[in-house]
């Protein structure tokens, strides 16, 4: 893979999704932005915006055939998250081989990875609990990827989003999660788009840190 590439950004109208579009686009890659409702996102400009269901793999092989890498940064937080995260990876999964796209980068969630302790996060002493039923949806749906024949990097920052920091324009790769971490989302988007750039991970789930 290299530069002027096609890449399909699932979840194009939220903050890690909209950065990736950013991203994309200012590496010279054409991009496709699906959302579920582009009348809602009309600002997301020069780039194809379409309409689809990441949660549907025959709307997921419709918006990515004919592309070489695919971003998933969806999420629908008023859906049962065990629901959503398995029926995406597996829509994510299907759609992907039906259309011949070789490379899915999914944005993760730091708490099922593995931290100072080696246990998730979310297990280790003192973590906050109160989404734990979120954090158990990405698991299984990093579950479901596991069990996909998909070339997939699974990334995710090692703590949390920085909403409002400067943007540093690097990052590096953590060692485990850390609770404290705190990255841009334009700088994790730096992340998303190496692995569709010149891919490093495969079939692996790997955290960013701030640099």
């Amino acid at each position: 893979m290299g530069f002027g590439m096609d890449v399909v950004v699932f979840g194009a109208g939220g903050r890690a999704g909209r950065r990736a579009v950013a991203e994309a686009s200012g590496r010279g890659h054409a991009v496709t932005a699906v959302v579920r409702d582009p009348a809602r996102h009309r600002d997301l400009t020069d780039v194809r915006l379409v309409r689809g269901d990441v949660t549907d793999a025959a709307s997921v092989a419709d918006a990515v055939a004919g592309h070489d890498a695919v971003v998933a940064a969806a999420v629908d937080l008023s859906a049962d998250p065990a629901a959503f995260f398995t029926a995406s990876s597996r829509a994510l999964a299907a759609g992907l081989a039906k259309a011949g796209v070789p490379r899915l980068v999914v944005v993760g969630l730091a708490s099922i990875l593995p931290g100072a302790s080696g246990v998730p996060l979310m297990d280790e002493p003192g973590y906050p609990n109160e989404y734990r039923s979120f954090y158990l949806g990405h698991a299984a749906g990093l579950a479901e990827l596991r069990d996909s024949d998909l070339d997939w990097v699974y990334v995710a920052p090692a703590g949390d989003f920085d909403h409002s920091g400067t943007p540093s324009g690097r990052y590096r790769l953590a060692e485990h999660g850390d609770p404290a971490s705190r990255i841009t989302y334009a700088d994790f988007a730096l992340a998303l788009l190496d692995e569709v750039d010149a891919p490093r991970h495969h079939r692996s789930a790997i955290s960013i840190r701030e640099a």
